[in-house]
């Protein structure tokens, strides 16, 4: 009885199994031989061992792409964990139009990409830009802005936008955390004398540590391996100011059609982003 239900268990978890190695295991390793060869779009490759690697550390940028790719993806989930505490909270209040303003909140998330990096850019315009007629309107400005083409703005114009797209998801994830804290906390809290301050530092912010820690850790994958928001925006420049790896693979592999080089690229930023998945989901298991 007991092999005839070991057979079952293997047989519920096959599926599973074929899709894990047709899905994930296959083109993963298939990366790693792809990135050790001098294949081209269109040609056969020659195994070179770990001469794309090498070709990569001795690139000019290399350091600057580092730099732009954790910058982004660190800056931008602090600030995004900001926003969307302080959104969580203002809509976790009871005010009219509560519902309605929910519902607004999560605009941001659920447009496309696509569309709202277009609707950015037209408003960074350097000619028929809003933001810079804006400016100049209120007389904060004298003249127009390059946002996306000075190489001392285009970083901090990517950073808002990737802001702006991705603080929906911590505020809805916040809030929802705060429908599941008990008032009695809060009403014990304000007995004792506790502040509004005092109640977020002792009662909320522990009561959702969980999941703060989910949140910024899957953000901090999805937005260190975001592509779509830094090239439609500004495509890695100007003079590489805002280039990532994900930029670099689709320029190499797409546009120069080296998909050796290519597949090198993120192949050389999993054992970080690996070894910080790992730390944090040690810290996670450890807390609990």
């Amino acid at each position: 009885m007991a092999q005839s239900e070991r057979r079952l268990g293997y047989l519920l978890v096959l599926p599973i199994l074929l899709l894990f190695v047709g899905l994930v295991a296959y083109p993963f390793f298939n990366a790693i031989w792809l990135s050790m060869t001098d294949r081209v779009v269109g040609a056969g490759g020659n195994f070179v061992g770990l001469k794309n690697y090498f070709w990569l550390l001795r690139w000019p940028d290399l350091g600057l792409m580092v730099f732009n790719t954790w910058f982004i993806a660190i800056v931008g989930v602090a600030l995004k964990f900001v926003v969307g505490m302080c959104a969580a909270l203002l809509l976790n209040a009871s005010f009219r139009g509560r519902t309605l303003f929910r519902g607004l909140f999560m605009l941001p998330w659920a447009v496309p990409t696509f569309v709202a990096a277009l609707v950015w850019r037209w408003m960074y315009d350097y000619q028929s830009g809003v933001l810079n007629t804006i400016l100049m309107r209120l007389g904060i400005l004298e003249q127009r802005l390059s946002f996306l083409g000075n190489p001392d703005l285009a970083m901090l114009a990517v950073i808002i936008f990737v802001v702006w797209k991705g603080f929906p998801f911590f505020g809805l994830s916040y809030l929802a955390g705060m429908q599941g804290i008990p008032n009695e906390l809060y009403e014990a809290a304000k007995v004792d004398g506790a502040n509004g301050w005092q109640q977020f530092l002792h009662i909320t912010l522990p009561s959702l540590q969980p999941v703060i820690m989910i949140t910024c850790l899957l953000s901090l994958i999805w937005t260190s391996n975001a592509f779509e928001m830094v090239y439609l925006l500004t495509g890695g420049g100007p003079s590489n100011r805002t280039q990532v790896f994900t930029v670099l693979t689709y320029q190499l592999g797409i546009v120069n059609l080296r998909l050796g080089e290519a597949a090198a690229v993120p192949l050389m930023f999993f054992p970080l982003l690996m070894g910080l998945i790992v730390i944090v989901s040690r810290y996670m298991l450890k807390d609990r």
